[in-house]
């Protein structure tokens, strides 16, 4: 079993570390891609899924991941409109309708993640369906600490 297991996970790293060398060279101008094909090496790994489960599992995380863009995108659009507005120094009447559209953004958003949740559910082991939310986290922070310089003391 132990074999097996090793094997797998030879596999799966040869085959991430393949797949992120082929996209940096492929995609070395687009900084979006190169994080998504990193992401997607990562998120490999720390899920431990199995090729089977990446086949069902990718597709459905691509389609969830380009409606997530689509609801964050809406966000900042909305929060762009109202810190406009208050700079502009608009009225009670403007600032509550542009409020409203933000708070209806900001929902729209949780019901993707709602949606994601449903999704992911028909395709993964509610373990493996954990252990993404706590890959993404984990990968979100890493490259945050990236864009500050590297590791702090203390910092995980």
């Amino acid at each position: 079993m132990k074999k097996i297991i090793y094997i797998l996970t030879a596999s799966i790293l040869m085959l991430t570390s393949g797949i992120s060398a082929l996209a940096e060279e492929r995609f070395q101008d687009n900084w979006k891609d190169k994080i998504m094909s990193e992401k997607i090496a990562f998120l490999t790994m720390e899920m431990g899924i199995t090729p089977e489960e990446a086949q069902i599992f990718w597709p459905v995380y691509n389609q969830v991941d380009k409606e997530r863009d689509e609801a964050i995108r809406s966000v900042f659009r909305s929060y762009k409109a109202v810190e406009d507005a208050v700079v502009a120094g608009k009225g009670e009447k403007e600032l509550s309708k542009l409020l409203d559209e933000h708070l209806e953004a900001l929902k729209a958003q949780g019901e993707v993640e709602q949606k994601a949740y449903k999704n992911y559910a028909k395709v993964l082991p509610v373990e493996k369906l954990a252990k993404l939310y706590v890959a993404e986290e984990k990968f979100r922070r890493q490259h945050i600490r990236k864009l500050h310089g590297g590791n702090r003391p203390g910092q995980k």
